[in-house]
């Protein structure tokens, strides 16, 4: 690469830092285009849907979207599901745009005169101008409707819609450990979700399952979400935040009985301490060198929204290299049309499966959340929610 196309990239790469904090969301795709016609590369950005079944192009005023790639079974998807750059051909790559961890979609760069693809250098360039593309996708969206429309497949439930404004990114990750999250199905999503906060050594995690259906499940979920990031931000520890949920819920709701089953942890990275609660949901399941060792059947109280029977608080010793995995009865109990259920055995089976091939936790999730939805052959009858917590063998 020349002097000449190191300064036409670095060119690049400030026109889209320089003005990104004034773009509307439909301002985006056109913006990187022009920042990179001068060295004359052709990009299209392409979003993942909320199901993670598609990649969906953000449309521009001279070319509308045409039709969604699929994940599965195109070099595109293997970019997103693998995040590693593929050749598109011989004249561009497919290149995998996230911000931090969390996958958001592909970039296509088209290059003039056909593609070297041993050129590292040119690689990179393009690599680091998806990461910033994706940096700029995620702070524009909350300006306008335009991206999320884009990325959607088909209307949300208001239910849905509210759930969405509250959960964090899909994945998140930092030296020790990756935790991802995976909700089916995302479009009429009512009382599942989780939620996270990884601060020094400490890394917390929830899942949630609120009684009901619709927005009444997913205003529940919300009380039992704030109330226990409230505590938890003030200090309060797992009881103190499952009590806070408790009043919350109860002060709401009262004799409606509204109440949310959940697993609210914490793990201390360097000391592998594992304290958890489960307040009436399925037990998390401990993997380790990627085969199942066990369900953690302790910290066991009632839901919340329903006064305690006792204290109760569950404690493991996690190694490097395991994987923490919980889930809500959605998954366990999807049916098929012999009325069979998935089944923890399933479960169990698709976890190592995916483990033994080495996939990124994100893309495990993503595969086991569709097996489940393949697997019960029609409209889910109930949400369900994967989290996955995955220690890095070293820390």
């Amino acid at each position: 690469m020349t002097s000449e196309q190191d300064g036409l990239w670095l060119e690049a790469l400030s026109g889209v830092l320089g003005r990104s904090h004034l773009w509307q969301p439909q301002e985006l795709a056109p913006a990187v285009s022009a920042a990179l016609a001068p060295l004359g590369i052709r990009t299209t950005i392409y979003l993942v849907d909320d199901e993670q079944r598609a990649l969906r192009m953000i449309p521009t005023a001279d070319r509308p979207a045409g039709e969604p790639l699929s994940i599965e079974g195109t070099l595109a998807g293997t970019a997103f599901s693998l995040v590693r750059t593929r050749p598109t051909g011989d004249s561009g790559w497919w290149v995998p745009m996230v911000n931090g961890t969390d996958r958001l979609g592909v970039i296509e760069f088209v290059f003039p005169g056909g593609l070297d693809t041993g050129d590292e250098a040119l690689r990179r360039r393009c690599e680091t101008m998806a990461g910033l593309v994706g940096h700029m996708v995620t702070v524009t969206t909350p300006k306008g409707d335009f991206l999320p429309r884009a990325r959607r497949a088909r209307p949300m439930s208001a239910s849905a819609e509210l759930l969405d404004q509250m959960l964090p990114p899909m994945t998140v990750a930092c030296e020790r450990l990756t935790i991802s999250a995976i909700l089916e199905p995302r479009y009429d999503v009512g009382g599942d979700g989780y939620d996270y906060a990884i601060d020094g050594s400490m890394a917390r995690m929830s899942v949630f399952d609120a009684v009901g259906h619709g927005l009444r499940a997913g205003l529940a979920h919300t009380v039992a979400t704030v109330s226990i990031r409230a505590a938890r931000r003030a200090g309060g520890d797992l009881p103190a935040q499952a009590a806070a949920a408790d009043a919350a819920l109860l002060e709401q709701f009262g004799a409606e009985a509204r109440f949310v089953t959940a697993i609210l942890a914490e793990l201390d990275t360097e000391t592998g301490a594992l304290r958890y609660i489960n307040a009436g949901h399925p037990a998390p399941l401990l993997l380790r060198d990627g085969k199942f060792v066990k369900e953690l059947p302790a910290g066991r109280r009632t839901p919340l929204g329903v006064p305690p029977t006792g204290p109760a608080l569950g404690h493991e010793l996690l190694h490097p290299g395991d994987s923490l995995l919980l889930y809500t009865d959605g998954i366990t109990e999807a049916r098929n049309t012999e009325q069979e259920m998935f089944g923890t055995g399933r479960l169990i089976e698709h976890a190592e499966r995916h483990a033994a091939a080495g996939l990124p936790a994100p893309e495990a999730l993503r595969r086991l959340a569709h097996a489940v939805a393949e697997f019960h052959e029609g409209p889910a009858v109930d949400d369900a929610t994967l989290l996955l917590l995955s220690l890095n063998p070293e820390r």
